[in-house]
């Protein structure tokens, strides 16, 4: 590893991390209503929006909180998909660009509002102005508030005691937009903007090149939705390759700032989640075993994508020289470590293809989906993933000494066990269930653009990608047919409301119940001895599950390379 390499690793680190826990304070006051810089135009705002909305603002109980969230992720479904099939005749499309085909504007809806961004078109050749901001860009920002509220829901039925109430979904939604995302959307913008992103409502422009062909750039607002898309954990790109296109992502600094971006506000919640329950020591707990999944398969990675390729064996060529698919301006490292990092959280954005990435990378990858995407994870979504698998793992720690498991005194009961059981079948459902289905059917395998391990792992990382809510793509895989369009669309709603709804009624199960004390047979769960049981579970779970089908696909594509038949 050379040392521009080196600094890169180091900088995101430091940049990522370093802010956390106090921005993680921050996140937890503005959430609960308590005052901020911002509290002086968000109070007033908050009251008009409940008007709105026709909400008091009084705390609901599980129930009502899931029917006002589902209700409002429905009608963003419908509204979105209306744009889009009408963009046709919709203002601000100066390439006058026709509506979607009813069946990828469906998927595109879906996808945006599940957070996800899994995206089967190229948006500078599919979609106006419009739909990127007011249909695409909307959906950034509400999507990404929905998982920062269920996470305070879960937060405050773990905290409180005896009661109902999990809060208010339309206070924590617009709190979760107006103090969290949009103050730290718009200095990104601007420095993307700076940084050479365009953000102009012109049309494209038609160029020559140097060898005097004809070429068309295409421009649009790209920075203020790029901020959002980082920061939100969406992940879609304004433009067909995402971050690897130039004007999504210009400089070693524009990289490195919407690398970082992507985990800053999943890292900074873990800390607010310490504040809830009044435990900072809970938060370091979580962060830990975060931070080491991270690390190990960054190094992982990192190391596969920088070792020689055997296949260029005997020419004059070496694997570094070799960026087929990735992007030339940031090499090998920067694209292994951003691979780690979008599929790590549920952000989905790609600066290289990731069907060019060594096997062993792309394994990574497809591994950290495949936990549910709880390293650090989506905005909210991780940390009440991860919580589910605190939960699973306290369980499994009173079945190995005999005692009824809790969590912070609340006791873990049958009701509490059966929906964690439930959250346990959607990513196996999502893969292997509605995967099996499409590599079993003609008009699934149609869409594998390669041949052997590999073609599999493309099917495979599609339908890991589009249940885990992260939304990249192996290149090569051929998405846009109305079978897989409607396949993952099904896989997009398991892996979204999957987890949203027991997570949910498991908030309202806890908040009423009685705390019991904790004692001195009381299992911590605040050490070492327990990051370490997180992780086992994390790795078991996810390892028994997925392992014959990632033996299957990256793996044997791995050993293949080698030589190892």
């Amino acid at each position: 590893m050379d040392s521009q390499a080196a600094f890169l690793i180091l900088a995101f680190l430091a940049l990522t991390f370093l802010p956390a826990p106090f921005l993680g304070r921050y996140f937890y006051r503005a959430l609960e209503g308590e005052r901020t810089w911002l509290t002086f135009v968000g109070g007033p705002l908050e009251r008009l929006t409940l008007k709105v909305v026709g909400s008091d603002g009084r705390g609901q109980d599980w129930r009502t909180y899931a029917i006002a969230l589902v209700l409002f992720n429905g009608l963003g479904i419908v509204l979105l998909f209306a744009i889009l099939v009408l963009q046709g005749g919709l203002p601000l499309n100066p390439q006058q660009l026709p509506g979607l085909e009813w069946t990828l504007a469906l998927n595109t809806a879906i996808s945006f509002v599940t957070n996800t961004n899994w995206q089967a078109y190229s948006g500078e050749a599919s979609l106006s102005y419009f739909s990127q901001m007011v249909g695409l860009g909307v959906q950034n920002f509400v999507s990404a508030a929905v998982g920062v509220a269920v996470l305070a829901a879960l937060a405050r039925g773990i905290t409180r005691r005896s009661v109902q109430e999990i809060g208010n979904f339309w206070v924590d939604l617009f709190r979760a937009v107006f103090y969290i995302l949009l103050p730290l959307c718009v200095p990104l913008a601007l420095l993307l903007i700076w940084q050479g992103v365009p953000q102009t409502f012109a049309a494209y422009v038609d160029a020559t090149t140097l060898q005097g062909a004809s070429q068309t750039l295409p421009l649009g607002p790209a920075a203020s939705q790029i901020a959002i898309k980082q920061l939100g954990t969406n992940g879609g790109g304004f433009f067909g390759v995402n971050s690897a296109h130039p004007f999504e992502n210009p400089t070693a600094l524009s990289d490195l700032l919407e690398l970082s971006a992507i985990l800053m506000i999943p890292a900074a919640l873990v800390f607010s989640f310490g504040h809830y329950i009044k435990d900072r020591r809970q938060s370091w707990a979580i962060f830990a075993a975060m931070f080491g999944l991270l690390v190990v398969g960054g190094a992982v990675a990192i190391g596969a994508q920088n070792h020689a390729n055997p296949a260029l064996a005997g020419l004059a060529i070496t694997q570094e020289a070799s960026l087929e698919g990735l992007e030339t301006r940031f090499g090998g490292t920067a694209s292994a470590l951003w691979a780690t990092v979008t599929t790590a959280a549920s952000n989905g954005s790609v600066n290289a293809m990731h069907d060019s990435l060594a096997p062993l990378t792309g394994l990574i990858a497809l591994f950290n989906m495949m936990l549910g995407e709880v390293i650090f994870g989506g905005v909210g979504a991780g940390l009440y993933g991860m919580l589910l698998n605190v939960l699973i793992a306290v369980f499994i720690a009173g079945l190995m000494v005999g005692r009824t498991p809790e969590y912070l005194g609340k006791k873990l009961e049958a009701p509490e066990v059966r929906l964690l059981v439930a959250t346990l079948l959607v990513m196996p459902l999502g893969v292997l269930v509605l995967g099996a289905i499409a590599a079993s059917v003609p008009a699934g395998v149609a869409g594998i653009g390669a041949t052997g391990p590999h073609g599999f792992s493309q099917l495979l990382y599609a339908y890991t990608s589009a249940t885990a809510n992260n939304g990249s793509a192996f290149g090569g895989f051929s998405a846009n047919t109305p079978f897989h369009n409607l396949m993952l669309s099904l896989a997009l709603l398991i892996g979204r409301f999957g987890y949203i709804l027991p997570v949910l009624a498991i908030a309202g199960s806890l908040a009423a119940k009685r705390p019991v004390p904790l004692g001195p047979n009381s299992f911590p769960t605040h050490g070492p001895l327990f990051v370490t049981l997180l992780v086992i579970t994390l790795l078991l779970v996810g390892g028994l599950t997925f392992l014959p089908t990632l033996a299957l696909g990256p793996i044997a594509d791995h050993l293949q390379l080698f030589g190892v038949r």
